[in-house]
């Protein structure tokens, strides 16, 4: 039988996806799973989005510039400039959702055997992303504790070599919801310029920043325009995932020259996405404060909640709508599969993402889960305390 590659054998699971089977197989049972495994959020798509694709006449649906519809680029222009981020058109590649913004930055930037350092624990398919591209991720361990925050200068510095090319977060955090400072982000950007590194930021959840925070881009960070790039998606702004609509952008002209090449061999991005997310554009500031309300409401439930468990130990965050949790098991992958396979409280469970597949280090968040507060407030209480009953009779469990 002809082999596989070694990049397939390479490539890990979906620590989001992985454990569907089994919950597919529990709802067959009559067990009601309550999905906080996968950052798909319940809150309804803007209906100026929506429109736009029913109210689509065109009588054929054509390929776009590889860089994305005009209109909709230099829409994105005035998005960006009421964020305070000022860039022309010609600096955005529009792409199929973030993820193949990240694949296009790593392939322009990176060689085969070239490193790249990512603060862990980080969103799972940045490995995935790194072994496509024969790229080696160096992680450096951020602790629950400190809720997250940036490891200490010195650990970077020990982890640059001659194979580094450069550094990425994701801002605010994907799966931690840490929120960085502008402080943190200058640090990044001296070591980046003292290296000659890029920095890459991951910014998809930018809109979602609580407790009176603000949130910085790697954009604004003087003297790094050469060196950054931004990555983004309307996947979670507009609660509109399978759009599969994101962008790159760079004031590097050479960096965006080289990405585009990617971009044309690949011919363009969706067609629908783009129209639906130009459209998505016009979504009221009414929208986004009564989403911002509502995942506030679900992050203190959350919070709240885990650590009134005796054991348990949740961080509280100040982005995004995800929590990592430190919970008293022996093993969070053995807890998820438990959870859907051999347990229901009133015929009830959750599915969480075990943590140990957002770490690239060997062993490290075992006893910790990701929550995505994606569901309302009501089924969040109830998974909440479906997770309290569990934790009660998990043959695992630890002190």
């Amino acid at each position: 039988m002809p082999s596989i590659s070694n990049k397939g054998k390479k490539m890990p699971e979906s620590p989001i996806r992985k454990l569907v089977p089994y919950a597919e197989a529990a709802k067959k049972r009559g067990v009601k799973v309550y999905h906080l495994n996968i950052g798909q959020p319940d809150i309804k798509t803007p209906e100026v989005a929506l429109n736009a694709i029913r109210n689509y006449h065109e009588k054929v649906v054509e390929y776009s510039h590889s860089a994305g519809n005009i209109s909709y680029r230099e829409k994105l222009t005035k998005y960006y400039k009421s964020k305070n981020i000022n860039i022309n058109s010609d600096e955005i590649i529009v792409t199929a959702g973030a993820s193949e913004a990240i694949l296009f930055a790593i392939q322009s930037i990176m060689d085969p055997g070239d490193e790249i350092i990512i603060p862990e624990p980080f969103y799972a398919n940045y490995n995935g992303f790194a072994i496509n591209s024969g790229v080696t991720v160096i992680p450096i361990k951020s602790d629950i504790e400190g809720s997250f925050a940036l490891p200490p200068i010195s650990e970077f510095e020990n982890a640059v070599n001659s194979k580094t090319k450069a550094i990425m977060v994701c801002n605010p955090n994907n799966p931690t919801g840490y929120l960085y400072s502008e402080k943190e982000l200058i640090t990044l950007r001296d070591i980046a310029l003292k290296h000659d590194l890029y920095l890459i930021a991951d910014e998809v959840y930018r809109e979602f920043v609580y407790d009176g925070n603000t949130h910085h881009s790697v954009m604004n960070l003087k003297g790094l325009e050469q060196h950054s790039i931004l990555i983004d998606s309307v996947s979670k702004r507009y609660s509109a995932c399978g759009f599969r609509i994101g962008c790159m952008i760079s004031k590097n002209k050479e960096v965006m020259a080289t990405a585009m090449k990617f971009a044309q061999a690949r011919l363009s991005p969706p067609s629908f996405g783009q129209v639906a997310s130009e459209a998505a554009l016009e979504t009221p500031k009414e929208y986004f404060d009564e989403v911002l309300d509502e995942y506030l409401d679900r992050r203190n439930i959350v919070v709240k909640m885990i650590n009134q468990i005796p054991g348990a130990f949740c961080p509280n965050p100040k982005g995004a709508f995800y929590v990592v949790a430190r919970l008293p098991i022996d093993d969070s992958d053995r807890f998820c599969q438990w959870l859907l396979e051999d347990f229901h409280y009133e015929k009830q469970t959750v599915m969480f993402a075990p943590a140990s597949g957002f770490y690239s280090t060997k062993g490290s968040g075992k006893n910790e889960v990701r929550i995505s507060y994606v569901l309302n407030v009501k089924d969040l209480t109830a998974s909440m305390k479906v997770l309290e009953e569990a934790l009660k009779v998990y043959p695992g469990k630890t002190n």
